[in-house]
């Protein structure tokens, strides 16, 4: 009895995942045995991937050198199989797979480049979205400050990193040789984002983390004024907050103003 098309289909990607499976039964040929022939297919499919890997994360291969990038890159595929129909999204669990996997996780730096990469392809293939300016920010009125909420921008990515990514990332982006592995005395927040086709990234000190990340769970002005006064003294802290939404609103991070 003939089998339908999507079993024969589903049978077929298992057996891409798993390198096992009921399709050798459904393999027919004269010159080369089922199994050969479906390692074929594998084969090409993993090479995929691992291409994707190497254009994801051009600074992590450069620290690892292609020969053990490629045996990272097949670790990961057995560890990860790929669940998105896009490949685009394959590399997202890279950075994890790194931090808790031997031995790449003896090297901590590794796990920290593969999250800045990720953070900035991430940055890059968010939608387009309004910013607000200057002016917009001028025109709230003084009484509903308090109670004013920030949308920030699709592409804003904020990560915390203790390893000196951006530095390898920069070098290897060059073509230049990368600089020894430095470890920050604490983890150091990063914002990544994305204005018009290119991608910017800037350290953040700890209060400027915070108050971000508070933006970004939809806390208000008022709250997020509260919650900078453990950094900055309270007769100051509005005018810092002010001032650090200025900037962010100059860089394009805010999409607009919610009252």
């Amino acid at each position: 009895m003939r089998r339908r098309l999507p079993a024969l289909q589903e049978d077929f990607q298992s057996y891409l995942l798993s390198l096992s499976g009921a399709m050798e039964q459904e393999i027919v040929s004269d010159t080369l045995d089922a199994r050969m022939r479906l390692q074929i297919y594998a084969d090409a499919y993993r090479l995929r991937l691992i291409e994707a890997l190497e254009t994801d994360f051009v600074a992590l291969r450069a620290a690892l050198g292609p020969e053990e990038f490629d045996r990272l890159g097949r670790a990961y595929i057995d560890a990860n199989p790929s669940d998105h129909y896009s490949v685009r999204y394959f590399g997202r669990n890279l950075g994890r797979f790194l931090a808790q996997t031997d031995p790449y996780r003896e090297q901590p730096v590794l796990a920290d480049i593969a999250r800045f990469e990720w953070a900035m392809t991430d940055a890059f293939d968010a939608p387009d979205a309004n910013v607000a300016t200057v002016a917009d920010m001028a025109a709230v009125p003084p009484n509903d400050w308090p109670g004013l909420r920030f949308a920030l921008h699709p592409s804003l990515q904020r990560i915390d990193l203790q390893w000196n990514a951006s530095a390898i990332w920069h070098a290897a982006d060059k073509d230049e040789a990368l600089p020894a592995p430095e470890q920050a005395e604490y983890p150091v927040g990063w914002m990544i984002w994305r204005q018009g086709l290119q991608i910017y990234f800037r350290s953040l000190s700890v209060d400027q983390a915070w108050m971000l990340d508070a933006l970004g769970d939809g806390q208000n002005f008022a709250e997020v004024c509260e919650g900078l006064t453990e950094w900055i003294d309270a007769q100051y802290v509005a005018g810092h907050a002010a001032g650090l939404l200025k900037q962010w609103v100059t860089d394009g991070l805010i999409s607009g103003f919610i009252n």
